[in-house]
């Protein structure tokens, strides 16, 4: 594939194109840097579009890994290095990453996965659309933990829930599930893609600059009215 470089970041205007491809342009105007994946129907279309179109923008990396284990771990390690992060599946990779989901719980790791939903169990029905992971995305991992979810209806909702998926995560330093089901997903409508400038983009807390590293601690919200601590990434304190 052929990919040309420098391409706008927003692509404002009116489209007529599946929720797929409105789930990838919503994460590139929130700032996504990479992207990690394996690919599974129905959500593959959202695999093979952001690696099309991050590196066109000036992403870091998309990358299409080996499992949906290490698509999830490597979503947390870059997180902490600092990137926006997004993965993409259906139901059998959304079950392989529930221990990662746990992990980024418990650590408070922000990065949005989107679930594509298809029918189960186990294998399937790679083809049926179905919306039976809403109890997975809020007890998928072991423990007790707040999850948040949210669920497209329409195409353009998939671009803006996406857009505020990322707000979510990036402010509230958590997970955040985007589950749409493979209906929307694939099908296609009129989609409105508002300019740069009308788009709103939260980014995560970060500590001062003048930090003293000996006595920053990375889960401290002495100070912090919201109980959200700044995000040092990994080598700055």
């Amino acid at each position: 594939m052929v990919v040309e470089k420098h391409q706008p970041k927003v692509l404002t205007g009116t489209y007529f194109k599946n929720g797929n491809w409105a789930i990838v342009e919503g994460a590139i105007a929130s700032g996504i840097a990479e992207f990690f994946a394996y690919p599974i129907s129905p959500a593959s279309e959202i695999v093979e579009y952001v690696t099309y179109r991050l590196p066109a923008v000036g992403g870091k990396a998309a990358f299409i890994v080996e499992d949906e284990i290490a698509s999830i771990n490597m979503c947390i390690g870059a997180s902490w290095a600092g990137s926006k992060v997004l993965t993409a599946t259906s139901g059998p990779g959304f079950s392989l990453k529930q221990e990662g989901l746990g992990l980024a719980y418990m650590t408070e790791t922000p990065l949005v996965c989107a679930n594509i939903m298809r029918g189960g169990p186990s294998t399937g029905l790679p083809t049926f659309s179905a919306q039976g992971d809403y109890m997975q995305a809020q007890f998928g991992s072991h423990g007790d933990y707040p999850a948040i979810a949210l669920t497209p209806w329409s195409v353009q909702e998939c671009f803006d829930l996406t857009v505020e998926a990322f707000n979510i995560s990036e402010q509230l330093r958590s997970p955040v599930i985007l589950l749409a089901d493979g209906e929307v997903g694939r099908m296609m409508e009129p989609i409105t893609v508002p300019a740069e400038k009308d788009i709103v983009v939260i980014n995560r807390k970060r500590p001062p600059k003048n930090t003293d590293k000996s006595k920053f601690m990375q889960y401290d919200v002495s100070g912090q009215d919201d109980l959200v601590p700044p995000m040092a990434h990994f080598g700055e304190v």
